[in-house]
């Protein structure tokens, strides 16, 4: 499995970087611009991600105008919506009008910090991942 994690927080992207490399090839950015870039790059490389884990609060490029970045790259190379990147939004921001917002910008599944390592293997084999 393919992954990018976009994390601005220290801690926590090690933490996830430990945890998620156990699954398959990790990389890491700290703002969603370079996710986006990331992201880009894996198309035109033919190397598309599997997953995608995004935080909201991050700097340059929040993680909802990353989220926005992604899903028209897919738009722009006509990828089906079933068959997009699986984004899982992982942050501290767990009230009604965040979750809402992520869903209807297209994220896959919403993960409250701090990220619970047992739910966050559920969410992963309930997409298929894993």
């Amino acid at each position: 499995m393919r992954i990018l994690l976009a994390e601005d927080d220290f801690a926590t992207r090690k933490f996830m970087i430990s945890f998620l490399s156990k699954y398959g090839e990790c990389d890491v950015t700290v703002d969603g611009m370079e996710a986006v870039d990331a992201f880009m790059m894996a198309l035109e490389d033919d190397e598309p991600y599997d997953l995608v884990c995004l935080d909201i609060m991050m700097p340059v490029m929040d993680g909802y105008q990353a989220l926005m970045g992604i899903r028209n790259l897919e738009k722009e190379r006509n990828i089906p919506q079933e068959e997009g990147v699986k984004v899982i939004m992982t942050t501290a921001l767990n009230d009604e009008q965040n979750v809402k917002m992520a869903f209807d910008l297209g994220c896959t599944i919403y993960s409250g910090k701090p990220i619970d390592k047992t739910r966050f293997e559920q969410a992963m084999k309930k997409l298929g991942l894993i």
